[in-house]
């Protein structure tokens, strides 16, 4: 049971990231005749019929605006990560240069590991 509700709220969450525009309108939909009653700009113009369009509308470009705004700020970290990840490396290489003095000098391999590591014989 728990595990059947924890994958609903997964997929609920997901879309509900991708899918924002659908919630937005679902959500019109379902309380349109409030909105249209109080929320509305036109609401003293019913001549105009527009029901709350201009209320949905107003919250589909609160939504892109939003989506932008996240959009931005997701390409402003991925280039602060990229160019403080440049710098650590550049300032990384730039110290171990300073403090290694002496070349590394590799020790000769010993006979008795070239005796048990070598390649099969094929015979």
């Amino acid at each position: 049971m728990l595990k059947r509700f924890t994958g609903w709220l997964l997929i609920v969450t997901v879309l509900s990231a991708n899918y924002s525009y659908l919630f937005v309108y679902a959500g019109f939909k379902l309380n349109q005749n409030y909105i249209a009653a109080n929320l509305c700009v036109n609401r003293n113009k019913p001549w105009l019929h527009c029901n709350g369009r201009c209320y949905l509308m107003k919250k589909i470009q609160q939504a892109n605006e939003k989506e932008k705004a996240e959009e931005r700020q997701n390409q402003k970290n991925g280039f602060q990560e990229t160019f403080c990840e440049a710098v650590k490396t550049v300032k990384f290489h730039t110290f171990l240069l300073r403090t290694i003095s002496t070349p590394y000098h590799a020790p000769a391999p010993s006979a008795s590991l070239s005796a048990i590591f070598r390649p099969p014989q094929v015979g």
